[in-house]
């Protein structure tokens, strides 16, 4: 679907992006993170055609952003960090504007208005000054402006930024319903929205390419932490003695109870379990460690 190669962006002597490259395929929900100033915000200049690379190319269903920009734009939907609204105009009126900004076909346009407007919850509202909406109904309607064409790819460049908890949930239920039908790259400093919405996580730091891989596999662990009622020596021979295992830490739960961490080179819980019920320990805990999406963040971020 977005197929981005080595692009590359100086600001005179600033090095915005260097040589980044990604792919997003059909149905994903993308995150894009990165700390301030790490290039996101150039990136998605460049993929949606607002700007041009010094060198690398963004392609969008084949369609070469830079050659072919107008025909590339038809296939996306932006809702920027700052939606550009019109406070003197009312609901309906704007959407009617971006119809026909959109040059949308007459025969299509009201299907396509009355789809973009029940998709967002904004058809009670459609008299209103937009300049009465609160924030989460702002919001909306930066969205279905983004979606009124039928876009295949939608970029959403945080667009929660400023929201309250509930209008938070509003707008996450709102994009999960999006993604039925468009591929989205999601860019967001909230990590808790990424990982509550995303498939995937991009993390570009210093103008690079830091990690590109699914939450699924980042929150796998190459370790599993077991607690016991009481003391056993016997348990840390056996565990140790285990197929696979490479690595055996004493040490003591959060309620002062005796554990180990071991780490092996796939998930080893089951055949812990099983041992454990041989062996008749007095099993308190038994789980697989998991990295967050904070930790692994904090972590890139740190050591870059």
């Amino acid at each position: 679907m977005i197929e981005v190669r080595e692009i590359v962006k100086n600001y005179g002597s600033i090095e915005a992006l260097r040589g980044v490259s990604f792919d997003i395929q059909p149905g994903e929900i993308v995150g894009l993170l990165g700390p301030n100033g790490a290039g996101k915000s150039t990136a998605i200049k460049i993929i949606t055609g607002f700007l041009h690379p010094d060198a690398g190319s963004v392609s969008i269903d084949g369609l070469d952003v830079t050659e072919s920009p107008r025909a590339a734009q038809s296939n996306i939907g932006y809702l920027s960090e700052n939606t550009p609204l019109y406070p003197e105009l009312s609901v309906q009126a704007y959407l009617t504007m971006m119809a026909d900004l959109r040059a949308l076909p007459a025969s299509a346009r009201i299907g396509l208005l009355s789809k973009a407007v029940y998709g967002t919850g904004l058809q009670d509202f459609l008299t209103r000054p937009i300049a009465s909406l609160s924030k989460g109904l702002r919001q909306r309607l930066g969205l279905a402006q983004a979606i009124l064409h039928q876009p295949r790819f939608l970029i959403l460049d945080e667009p929660t930024v400023g929201l309250d908890p509930t209008q938070i949930i509003e707008i996450r239920g709102l994009i999960k319903s999006l993604a039925r039908e468009s591929t989205i790259l999601f860019s967001s400093h909230i990590l808790s929205e990424v990982e509550a919405l995303c498939d995937r996580v991009i993390i570009i730091i210093n103008g690079e390419v830091k990690a590109d891989q699914s939450l699924r596999a980042l929150r796998a662990s190459d370790t599993a932490t077991v607690v016991l009622e009481r003391e056993d020596d016997a348990v840390a021979s056996a565990l140790a003695g285990m197929k696979g295992v490479s690595g055996l830490r004493r040490l003591r739960s959060a309620d002062d109870y005796p554990a180990y961490r071991i780490t092996s080179s796939a998930d080893i819980t089951p055949r812990i379990f099983a041992l454990a019920r041989q062996q008749n320990w007095a099993l308190r805990e038994l789980r697989r460690d998991s990295v967050t999406l904070e930790t692994f963040f904090n972590q890139l971020a740190t050591t870059a």
